[in-house]
């Protein structure tokens, strides 16, 4: 990545920005000879399409010359008055990013009496009221949807929030700190410790641990190597931390499968899960309802369905 933090890279988009007006420039300067012919009669080329299309060659209009050098004075202004010269930050000082966020400020101060009579309102009154739950599903279309499906549930590598399953808590304040602040799940790959065939036993021993179909044979041997390499962050019962992020592996939550081979291979390639962080995009009353609004659907799914 520091190949492209070089001052080589400013340099170089900027001789390619004024090269090209310097060029144009120098066309037009080359060719005045030409762009001011004036001729009484237009010149045949020779060349007939459709027995009577004839190619001309006349002269370019002189309004076409001012206006390409009316263009490139446009362009060097441009580029004096606004960034354009790679790390050059032009003399007005623009910038689209403080733009956006002024932006944002704006739109925050016009929506804030919306949010105000939720700031002291506890989460479990929130999630009860209908106007804060229209808010918070709407914002959870906007921010959450494209990983979690827009009815919450999730997908192969992205949770369910409709359950009462929760990597990092389900408690308001723990998932008010997971849409905030974001969460980077990661699970440390074996492969150079960790043999295919002691993963496999470990993957036999992880699936009896759900109820699922295990070679009772190769479960004793697992749960060596459960116990070997695996407790630290699952637990010993392998009921998972939720300080870690480590998931349960009693109950029957997959998040990447099941199978023998989906777990094999979470075991010796480790995986890596990124929740990216909210609170530059939504303001912190926003978060406060988008948590009450998950923080409902759990509860009310959690009661009727079993753990994902």
């Amino acid at each position: 990545m520091s190949d492209f933090v070089s001052s080589f890279w400013s340099y170089f988009i900027s001789a390619i920005a004024l090269g090209g007006i310097v060029w144009c420039v120098w066309l037009l300067f080359s060719q005045r000879a030409w762009l001011k012919k004036t001729v009484a009669q237009a010149e045949d080329t020779g060349h007939v399409w459709d027995g009577d299309l004839t190619e001309l060659n006349n002269p370019v209009p002189r309004w076409w010359t001012v206006m390409y050098l009316l263009l490139c004075a446009f362009a060097l202004a441009y580029l004096w008055l606004y960034p354009g010269l790679g790390t050059y930050k032009g003399w007005l000082g623009f910038s689209s990013a403080d733009q956006v966020r002024s932006e944002q400020a704006a739109l925050a101060e016009r929506i804030r009496p919306v949010y105000e009579r939720y700031t002291q309102m506890p989460i479990d009154q929130i999630a009860s009221d209908a106007e804060a739950r229209a808010i918070g599903q709407r914002l959870f279309l906007n921010s959450c949807a494209q990983c979690h499906g827009s009815d919450a549930r999730g997908g192969p590598s992205f949770p369910n929030l409709t359950d009462a399953d929760w990597l990092h808590g389900g408690e308001p304040e723990q998932i008010e700190q997971s849409i905030a602040k974001g969460r980077h799940g990661l699970m440390p790959p074996w492969k150079g410790t960790i043999s295919p065939s002691e993963a496999s036993d470990i993957a036999q021993y992880v699936r009896s641990l759900s109820g699922l179909a295990a070679d009772a044979l190769r479960v004793v041997p697992g749960k060596r190597g459960f116990d070997t390499y695996c407790v630290a962050c699952h637990g010993a019962e392998g009921k998972g931390n939720p300080m870690l992020g480590a998931p349960n592996l009693t109950d029957n939550v997959w998040l990447h499968g099941s199978s023998e081979a989906s777990i094999v291979n979470i075991i010796l390639n480790g995986k890596e899960n990124v929740m990216p962080a909210q609170e530059r995009n939504l303001t912190p009353e926003q978060i406060r309802l988008l948590t009450a609004w998950v923080w409902g659907l759990s509860r009310q799914g959690g009661a009727a369905q079993a753990s994902r």
